[in-house]
């Protein structure tokens, strides 16, 4: 390779397991250790072992039909040699340099694909496309256009006042979430995918979207392929392309095979030719084909239809009643049964509940933030609020991925003291171009600079595949003499070992190495010897075995407060890993997550014989984790507990999370993690460890808690309004003006928007839309409150209570149902105890135990100061009211405060009983295992904004089942590729010098 990289810590772990490594290596003149060169296909071999093809026609003549030079017969893009290739995309070997890479990025456009660009005008007229917003749209029509007549002008103030309060919600909503996209996306920006391209000669690391045809670029295990291309060197190249085109295993590539664009590399390195970008790649043309059919609908956008759909049946009930009863019953002419119907359209919708939701989202996103925390997917939140199990990849998510020695488990035989016996193998270890052995047993003196501190280096032995072991000979400073130590592979050790090599010894070690082994912990013996005289390259004195290290991956110093976090939030942590079940159990040991694992294959054969599981499902609930998985078992885990009713939580880091990340309810891509992982996570972290998790989920639980609280505000108002005010039409014919009902709609909308950033309290347990909960709130409380207005408007027509006690009077005498001051005096009760209620349905205990947030404070203060400032001085003919003394003003405030005083023993009322009862009817129904689990029906969301739009084609044909591409389809569409880039090419020719 012409750039080799360094290894990742994901692959230098695994060197431990090189120990027995049969594969030679070579020691460099500087005494570096280098693998021995493995095979490089760097001359091209057909797919058949055939030697490779001209191409049959002259290449100089690229003007011809693109039908006929690509015509299989004539020349195929998949056998002709590379040299023929590179003529073909006018490259060479040495790469673009960067005004040829500049015009070609012109011509072909940049390699991703183009997300289309949500027009602005469009994105804020959604939050208007709705169907309580068509309510509302309807309403201002029939306001405008229906309501001329018998003498008088069309509904002119409804209509403004209708239209304004579309455009407040509209522009509240667009402001949020406009914002929170933007948030997003810079974080985002800064994480995009990274190609490595060799330019002008020489390697750099660009983003993958400046990639064009003609570029070479390189790529290593973990990677995402950025562009379909061409190998031109491969090192043990195995690429998994299952999503792509069906193949249920990796496949191994050599130089001159095709690499897809979305496409993983899971091992080996290689380089290679872009040959099509963008969404001229075999997966830009599949996601142009199912990526425009996104049909999907989140599982928080049904439970907002389910919401509105049941303040619309209220509504489209008491409307038909109002109709049968005023018209029918009472004779109402047109217009005056117009407006009443009006009333109970424009109140009883909810209009602001989409906006406040999506705001409430789009703020928790920007909290999110400030705990490192990208949040990919807005409903993810909502999701992660609910999310039972959190399923853990181990390396690199609950351990640092760096080894360790455990000082704890040091074994010493001899003399030497355990200090000793870590100095020593520090001594035998490199302090530059480290692996991860050396790096690990030099960090565990504490100070770096005590492996070469006292001593004078002499030589240096590096580890080989064939010794196993490491060897220094140094000069000790302090007493002049020669010594020697060696490092390695314990049975190569006890092998080297003369001077207290005996049974007891090795019947010690063997033992020693069994206890690490059964604890998931490789040993790494260590021996020294003395030399005499002043010859290095002498014999020794033999060497003697003094001690036995035991190296592991260890966990991050957070993850088990993290782990015991999750459970005291009711979710439970499954590790889920690709290591030995011995290292698994060990792992979970250390982080008190427990060790009752099983291996990968249990998840095909069933439990154990003899085990206490009726069934698979019943094993992996219990179980603490699995080992030895691939992604297949991760993915099949997480399907089964989805399955079970539980909404999964996916941690990973490497390229094979990716499948389970992307099937899980919310995948999670740590920090560091591969473009693959981060592509089908929903939420990035940014910050290594796993707390960012806890801070996440406690985070969602408050922003879940404050949708809740609005959703039953806004439906007990709906109820409220529209009970109310049918019922005082029913029972006393009075017509209150709609325009005060707009008026009440956007004084709450200021107050309502505050509770996206309330201060409620998480709750304890994973949160779910309970929506009989919801609605079962919303009537009581909605019901309550119409019995206060009702009461309040009885006294005032059938007694002269409030008249001989205080001294008030209203505007007719006996007073009339249609009293322009009556009005004044319900649309201010109204006004007042519907905002109050907000402060009720936000707390679970009373009001006054749960502190709001200070904008919520005063936004209902300040809005009540408006409500009746207005009753005071707003004399409008035209809103059908007139003001009212502040005598009156004060009786209304008095009279909320008494009636709001007991909507806490309401809300306690119903906990003990209709509450309790429907919480045991589902769990009566769950035990006879007749309820099916929410989440099975959430498999359409699963794959929802993801970026891998292939997954969603997955999906289409049955789940588990895969978009199959037979072998003779993918060699014409690379044919296609190639025609298109040589017709844009011939028609913008470049002139390259050959380097």
């Amino acid at each position: 390779m012409s750039d080799p990289s360094t290894p990742s810590d994901e692959q230098t772990i695994q060197e431990v397991a090189n120990l027995n490594d049969p594969a030679p290596r070579a020691t460099s003149p500087d005494g570096t250790t280098t693998p021995a060169p493995r095979q490089k296909h760097t001359e091209f071999e057909s797919h058949d072992g055939d030697k490779p093809t001209h191409a049959t026609v002259d290449l100089a003549k690229i003007e011809l039909k693109a039908e006929e030079l690509y015509d299989k017969k004539n020349v195929d893009i998949e056998t002709i040699v590379i040299e023929d290739v590179f003529t073909l995309l006018q490259c060479t070997n040495a790469g673009l340099d960067q005004d040829e890479a500049q015009r070609r990025l012109g011509l072909f456009g940049p390699n991703k694909l183009e997300a289309k660009e949500q027009n602005s005008i469009l994105q804020f007229l959604s939050f208007m496309w709705n169907a309580l917003s068509w309510v509302m749209e309807v309403a201002a029509i029939v306001s405008i256009a229906l309501s001329n007549g018998q003498g008088r002008p069309p509904d002119w103030q409804d209509f403004l006042g209708i239209v304004i309060l579309l455009f407040i919600n509209s522009t509240i909503g667009f402001y949020e979430e406009r914002n929170a996209g933007d948030a997003v996306k810079a974080l985002m920006d800064s994480l995009s995918p990274k190609a490595k391209v060799k330019r002008g000669g020489s390697w750099s690391e660009i983003e993958s979207a400046d990639l064009v045809p003609g570029d070479m670029i390189s790529f290593k295990i973990g990677d995402i392929i950025p562009a379909d291309c061409r190998l031109i060197e491969a090192i043990n190249v195995s690429i998994d392309q299952a999503s792509l085109t069906g193949e249920s295993l990796p496949v191994a590539k050599k130089a001159g095979d095709q690499c897809f664009s979305g496409s993983i590399c899971k091992e080996g390195e290689a380089e290679g030719v872009v040959i099509s970008t963008g969404a001229n790649t075999f997966f830009g043309r599949a996601a142009s084909l199912v990526g425009q059919e996104d049909d999907t609908t989140g599982h928080f956008q049904k439970t907002l239809t389910q919401i509105g759909n049941f303040c619309l049946i209220t509504i489209g009930i008491f409307v038909i009643a109002e109709i049968c009863v005023l018209y029918g019953g009472y004779q109402y002419q047109y217009r005056r049964g117009l407006d009443n119907i009006l009333v109970l359209l424009i109140g009883g919708i909810p209009i602001a509940m989409p906006t406040v939701l999506s705001v409430t989202l789009a703020v928790g996103a920007k909290q999110l933030h400030k705990y490192k925390a990208i949040v990919t997917r807005m409903t993810a939140i909502e999701e992660l609020a609910g999310v039972t199990i959190l399923c853990s990849d181990k390396t690199g998510t609950l351990t640092t991925n760096k080894l360790t020695i455990d000082h704890s488990t040091i074994k010493t035989y001899g003399s030497f003291s355990a200090e000793d016996v870590i100095l020593l193998a520090a001594y035998a270890s490199r302090t530059e171009n480290q692996d991860a052995i050396d790096a690990s047993v030099v960090a565990a003196c504490g100070d770096t600079t005590r492996a070469r501190a006292g001593i004078k280096l002499l030589d240096f032995k590096p580890f080989n595949p064939v010794d196993k072991r490491t060897e220094i000979t140094y000069l000790e400073k302090a007493s002049g003499k020669l010594k020697r130590v060696t490092k390695g592979m314990t049975g190569t050790i006890i092998d080297l070992c003369t001077r207290n090599k005996t049974d007891e010894i090795e019947n010690r070690l063997d033992a020693d190495v069994e206890e690490y082994a059964s604890r998931g912990l490789r040993a790494l013996a260590v021996a020294y010897e003395e030399v005499d005289g002043d010859d290095f390259n002498a014999e020794g004195n033999g060497f003697e075995l003094i001690g036995l290290l035991a190296i592991f991956d260890p966990p991050r110093d957070d993850t088990k407060q993290t782990i015991e976090d999750a459970l005291a939030f009711g979710v439970k942590v499954k590790m889920v890993t690709g290591d030995q079940l011995a290292i698994a159990k060990e792992t979970g040991r250390r982080l008190g997550l427990g060790d009752h694992m099983y291996p990968a294959k249990a998840l095909k054969n069933g439990p154990p014989a003899n085990s206490k599981h009726a069934s698979l499902d019943d094993m992996i609930m219990d179980a603490d984790g699995f080992a030895g998985v691939y992604p297949e078992h991760k993915y099949e885990i997480v399907k089964r507990l989805q399955g079970l009713g539980h909404l999964c939580a996916m941690t990973g880091d490497g390229a094979n999370d990716a499948p389970a990340l992307s099937r899980a309810n919310v995948g999670i891509a740590v920090e560091g993690a591969t473009d693959a992982a981060r592509n089908a996570a929903d939420i990035v972290l940014t910050e290594p460890g796993l707390s960012t998790i806890v801070h996440a989920i406690r985070q969602s639980r408050i922003i879940f808690q404050r949708m809740r609280n609005y959703s039953i505000y806004a439906c007990a108002v709906t109820i409220r309004i529209v009970v109310c005010f049918a019922i005082l039409a029913f029972a006393y014919k009075l017509d209150f003006p709609p325009f005060m009902i707009l008026v009440i709609a956007l004084l709450n909308d200021g107050t309502i928007m505050t509770l996206s950033i309330d201060r409620v309290l998480p709750s304890n347990t994973p949160d779910k839309w309970d929506l009989a909960e919801i609605f079962a709130f919303a009537i009581a409380y909605g019901l309550y409150l119409t019995a206060s207005t009702v009461s309040l408007v009885c006294i005032c027509l059938q007694t002269t209570f409030f008249q001989d006690t205080f001294g008030v009077s209203l505007a007719t005498n006996p007073v009339h149902s249609n009293d322009r001051q009556l009005h004044m005096v319900i649309y201010l009760q109204v006004a007042i105890i519907s905002q109050a209620l907000i402060f009720v349905t936000r707390s679970h205990g009373f009001f006054f135990m749960e502190c709001p947030s200070f904008a919520l404070i005063f936004a209902f203060f300040g809005a009540q100061l408006i409500a009746s400032i207005i009753a005071a001085y707003g004399n409008w003919g035209f809103a059908s009211i007139q003001a009212v003394s502040g005598k009156w003003i004060g009786i209304i405030w008095v009279w909320n405060i008494i009636w709001f005083i007991p909507l806490d023993w309401i809300k306690f009322a119903m906990k003990a009983t209709v509450i309790k009862f429907l919480y045991k009817r589902r769990e009566r129904v769950t035990t006879e295992g007749a309820f099916t689990a929410e989440p099975i029906t959430r498999t359409n969301t699963l794959y929802s904004n993801r970026v891998s739009y292939i997954k969603r084609a997955v999906h289409k044909v049955g789940l588990g089942g895969r978009v199959v591409t037979k072998p003779e389809e993918l060699q014409k569409f690379s044919s296609i590729q190639a025609q298109s880039v040589g017709l844009t090419l011939a028609r913008n020719p470049t002139f390259i010098t050959n380097a």
